[in-house]
């Protein structure tokens, strides 16, 4: 069961982000898009965005800094497990609430106002409902550990994340992880699973194209 949880079905979720992608470009570039709604209410989609945006992007970070890097770099710095612990409580559990406003934010903003309930289809419910799951779950997982004889995550979950890319499988680096670290994961599987089937895709469109596109001028028709 371990090796199934922990070696195979990553390979699985992977298997669908990364072929998903693929297809999903392939078949429906129109698609691939936000579609913002940004002129149907601008106010709160300012406040929940911004709130969203910045606070997942110090999320991002923190699991880079955490999962990435192995904890024999922090140590040959002279960085503690207590020192990192502190750091990242510090810094991660505030981005993670303001991300999580800002998800919530955006949802009430999608149900309250009539006129974005009505454009919003079945894949935004879906990748709304898990990036909740997702953040929910993150920030259940730092509420629990934020004693400072906290879970080490960089010795079991880090290693076991990194093997995974390197096909070094090591499900029983698992076995000793808390519960809602677990959940978690699982739910950040999940959203994966979705990814490439919901808006969420313009994640990965970076527009290049703009640093070297010619302006466009608009010009007032003369009257005749």
């Amino acid at each position: 069961m371990d090796l199934l949880l922990w070696g195979i079905f990553p390979y699985i979720v992977l298997t669908v982000f990364i072929g998903g992608l693929i297809y999903r470009y392939q078949k429906d570039q129109f698609g691939w898009t936000t579609k913002s709604s940004e002129f149907l209410e601008k106010k709160q989609l300012r406040i929940g965005s911004l709130l969203f945006h910045v606070g997942i992007i110090f999320v991002f970070g923190g699991h880079v800094l955490g999962l990435i890097i192995p904890v024999e770099f922090y140590n040959s710095l002279g960085i503690s497990e207590h020192t990192y612990h502190i750091v990242a409580i510090a810094f991660g559990l505030p981005a993670g609430i303001a991300a999580f406003i800002g998800i919530i934010l955006l949802t009430y903003r999608r149900i309250s106002v009539k006129r974005i309930l009505a454009t919003t289809s079945a894949s935004d419910w879906v990748s709304l409902i898990f990036i909740i799951l997702a953040i929910g779950s993150g920030l259940l997982a730092t509420s629990f550990n934020v004693d400072a004889q906290g879970f080490d995550y960089r010795t079991t979950i880090a290693p076991w994340l990194r093997g995974l890319f390197i096909f070094n499988v090591q499900p029983e680096l698992m076995a000793s992880v808390p519960i809602w670290f677990k959940i978690h994961i699982y739910c950040t599987f999940s959203l994966y699973a979705v990814w490439p089937f919901t808006r969420l895709v313009h994640a990965f469109s970076f527009p290049i194209r703009y640093l070297s596109r010619s302006y466009v001028i608009y010009k007032r028709r003369a009257a005749r």
